[in-house]
Formats: structure tokens, C-alpha cells, sequence
């Protein structure tokens, strides 16, 4: 039978108004399908655990969600391509209304591919999520990063869309002053095991 986390009923209670519904529907939707599914809070955020093992998770900022899958490469290609054309952290893009969420059907679909693969115990090839990073991460910040042992740790149990926050924060910078107080924070909060949205997600 599965478990509510009052943490995450905080969450959504304290969400902005257009947040709420889609919050509430993807996690009713989340214990739906997987009635033995697990919630805790990540880097400030919702996550949904099965089998011991990571899932979905779900955030909510001040103007639009995001969902992500974590094997979304492993579930369904499409998830891929949908994070590409994004700039969202997750895969489905920033929603803003639930009636931008795709068909019922579709979702269910991609949580039983996550359930499947967890219950195979099929886990993402740490080589190819690094090897991905690394052609698009600044040499700074990567250097900085190997230079501190516990956010080393933590940069390599993130997931790709945890990554790619920093790194679009970081290469989004106009001037080199600008990119190294941004790297110098990043591998503070990073050291800590918290994405850059963390703030967002725990006040919601």
C-alpha cells in the first residue's frame, strides 16, 4: 500500500494557484499506477522511488512545472527529444496548466516503462551520462568540481536535468566575473547535494 509524504502535502499546499491541480494529478496519477511507490524529497523536490530506486519527480516554480523520468532515455526515446527541444529541468517541458499535460494513457505508459526497468533493476550507464556532460559542462566548473571531493560525489548521483541547470546557468553568463561567482555558488550548493532550483521547490 502506498504512503502520502506529508513534506510533499506541503509542497503542494504552499504551490502557486495554477500549480496545484497539476501536482496533485501527477501524483495521484503516481500512486494510480504504482501503488507501492515510494515519495521523498530530493534536492527540494518531490521524487518517486520504486524498488529502491529513483522514478519520476515533479517541481513546481513561481510561473510553471516540471516532470522528469528519470530512465526517460531507457523508457521511450520521445521523452528524450521532448527534454532536447525544453528548457525545463524534466522532460515534459514548463507546464503551466494541466491541460498541457499529455494524454492520461501516454503518461501511464512511460511510469509502467520506469516501473519495468526498476523491477529488472536496470540502472543508466554512469559512463554515458558523464560523457554527455562533459562535451557540454564548462571546463571550470568541472574543475572545480574534481577539486571538491563531496560535490564530486554529489555531480555524479545527480541526474542529467540537475546537470544541465547548472551548466545553463553557469554558459548563460555575459561575463567571465559573472561565470566565476556563479561556478563558485554552484559548488557550494552542489557540495550541499542541492539542485539550483532548490530554493523554489522548498518554499512550494
Amino acid at each position: 500500500m502506498s504512503k502520502r509524504n506529508p513534506q510533499i502535502d506541503h509542497i503542494i499546499l504552499n504551490a502557486q494557484p495554477f500549480a496545484k491541480p497539476i501536482l496533485i494529478y501527477f501524483r495521484n496519477l503516481m500512486h494510480e499506477i504504482c501503488p507501492e511507490v515510494e515519495e521523498k524529497i530530493k534536492w527540494g523536490m518531490p521524487h518517486f522511488d520504486y524498488k529502491g530506486q529513483m522514478m519520476c519527480h515533479m517541481a513546481a516554480f513561481k510561473k510553471h512545472c516540471a516532470i522528469g523520468f528519470f530512465k526517460a532515455a531507457l523508457i521511450d526515446e520521445k521523452l528524450v527529444e521532448m527534454a532536447k527541444s525544453e528548457t525545463a529541468m524534466g522532460h515534459l517541458g514548463k507546464i503551466t496548466s494541466i491541460s498541457e499535460m499529455p494524454n492520461e494513457k501516454i503518461i501511464a505508459k512511460w511510469i509502467k516503462g520506469g516501473m519495468k526497468l526498476n523491477e529488472a533493476g536496470i540502472k543508466i550507464p554512469k559512463s554515458k551520462v558523464t560523457q554527455a556532460v562533459k562535451l557540454t559542462a564548462p571546463d571550470d566548473l568541472l574543475k572545480a568540481i574534481n577539486k571538491n571531493k563531496q560535490a564530486k560525489i554529489n555531480w555524479n548521483n545527480f541526474s542529467p536535468s540537475h546537470q544541465k541547470e547548472y551548466i545553463q546557468w553557469i554558459t548563460e553568463a555575459k561575463t567571465d566575473t559573472t561565470k566565476m561567482k556563479r561556478t563558485s555558488a554552484a559548488i557550494e550548493l552542489i557540495a550541499e547535494g542541492k539542485g539550483k532550483n532548490w530554493k523554489y521547490a522548498a518554499k512550494q
